[in-house]
């Protein structure tokens, strides 16, 4: 009897889902004259392209507390505004402010070499002249225990660690500079979290643990980690001299930037679609995260342009901060406060402006970077629905919905329970330029780029014009 049972729930719910899909595919159908109107004008569009090259070229890197950051927030406000957008505002943001100063790493034995490093963000300062030592070199944290405190106790630590995935390697980048000070040593050097280097170094958040000393930190260039580990290797002394006036300052004024397309018949229902404004303090921001703003203003300026009418309201929000705090998700989440409720949806491009391939969908708490594990299943309703408007951009190659962890900056958000969409990317080139001086404006393709703003324009209208 209780497999009978069994049997026909499980046929109930295959009915069910069978049914929704059907119900989905029909609505997107009605959408599908619009989605192609909207892929076409995207297609076709000058304006969002020329905005990112103007972000990148006359404004520059964004780092949070900077002066080109406020001047970013300023022009992106008179941006929305001349889009045509209503209820343009700025929501105030506290936002740290970490300032580089001078930096420079030198091999000093066996030869007297300059290498290419960047500061790790947040990292504190070497003693004024700064520090001389060996250098000890290590792949991985096993390796780091194995040397124990004789080993490591007043050493230079450099973690030669190769890029696997974004979320496994930066592990060395986040925590090394703790795990390397608990052991007694007096620097970290980390290889550049990057798949692809030309003497290029790639800087990123580090986040001391606050039980550890704190020690300055730096990246270096994939060959430089390389060579100096090569070195040691070989039974080698290495020695190196690292200067850094790496300083945190009182936290500044900043802001998120917001405006809307007022929903027709539910304008207090809410789609967000967004991305972060601010940078780090090399190259322009271009891929990160220049693209997904310009892209996501430039979707709703497209929506606004071609007069279409969403039944719900769409809000584009540039987050500020995210580099090295994520306060600007936050903020936007506590100015929202009951408000958080009526979001239906909240979708983010932060993946680099690279051919888009779909979204990764999420729902629940946000998951952690580097989480093991399949990420938590899907609603039937919710995919099918997402699904459905994905069908929708299969003229471009951007149809695939998959289950997804979320990103940074609507991270609250996915907290308080909005499901999430993230546009993906083919990113075979985004962890080549990510967080070094060579993301800048060149490195964009500009059809590549307008796929991704038509990507965001139909995601983000269909959600907002879909009846349940």
């Amino acid at each position: 009897m209780l497999r009978r049972c069994l049997l026909l729930f499980a046929t109930c719910c295959l009915l069910i889902a069978t049914a929704q899909q059907a119900t989905d595919a029909a609505i997107a159908a009605r959408h599908a004259t619009d989605a192609n109107r909207l892929i076409d004008a995207a297609l076709k569009d000058d304006a969002a392209l020329n905005r990112l090259e103007y972000l990148c070229y006359r404004i520059g890197n964004r780092l949070s507390g900077s002066a080109a950051l406020e001047q970013a927030v300023k022009w992106s406000a008179e941006e929305m505004t001349r889009a045509g957008l209503a209820n343009v505002r700025t929501i105030p943001v506290k936002v740290p402010h970490w300032v580089r100063g001078r930096e420079s790493a030198v091999m000093t034995e066996p030869l007297q070499k300059p290498l290419f490093m960047l500061g790790l963000g947040g990292s504190v300062a070497t003693p004024v002249g700064g520090l001389t030592a060996d250098v000890v070199a290590v792949s991985n944290y096993d390796e780091l225990e194995k040397l124990g405190r004789d080993g490591v106790a007043g050493k230079i630590v450099l973690y030669d660690a190769p890029f696997v995935t974004y979320g496994e390697t930066v592990a060395y980048r986040s925590t090394g500079a703790s795990r390397a000070a608990r052991l007694g040593a007096v620097a970290a050097l980390v290889r550049s979290v990057t798949p692809l280097s030309l003497r290029d170094p790639h800087t990123g958040a580090l986040g001391y643990i606050t039980t550890d000393p704190k020690i300055p930190a730096a990246a270096v260039s994939v060959e430089d980690a390389i060579w100096l580990h090569k070195l040691t290797m070989s039974g080698q002394r290495v020695r190196g001299h690292l200067e850094m006036e790496a300083h945190t300052e009182p936290d500044a004024d900043s802001a998120d930037v917001m405006g809307e397309i007022v929903g027709s018949t539910r304008p207090d229902e809410i789609v967000v679609i967004g991305g972060h404004l601010d940078s780090w303090d090399v190259g322009q921001g271009a891929h990160d995260d220049g693209g997904g703003v310009m892209a996501a203003l430039g979707a709703v300026a497209l929506i606004k342009q071609l007069g279409l009418h969403p039944a719900r309201t769409i809000r584009v929000v540039f987050w500020v901060n995210e580099e090295n705090g994520t306060r600007g998700g936050a903020a936007y989440k506590d100015w929202a406060g009951d408000q958080v409720s009526k979001h239906v949806a909240a979708i983010e491009m932060d993946g680099g402006a690279e051919k888009p391939v779909g979204f990764d969908l999420a729902v629940g708490a946000r998951r952690a970077r580097g989480a093991t594990g399949p990420p938590p299943a899907i609603p039937a309703a919710l995919n099918s629905r997402a699904t459905a408007i994905g069908a929708l951009l299969k003229r471009i190659g951007a149809d695939s919905v998959v289950p997804g962890d979320g990103e940074a900056d609507i991270g609250p958000l996915m907290n308080a329970g909005v499901p999430a969409l993230g546009l993906r990317t083919v990113m075979t080139k985004y962890f080549d330029y990510h967080h070094s001086e060579s993301d800048t404006f060149d490195k964009i393709v500009p059809e590549d780029f307008r796929r991704c703003m038509a990507a965001m324009a139909v995601m983000s209208y269909s959600l907002a014009d879909w009846p349940q």
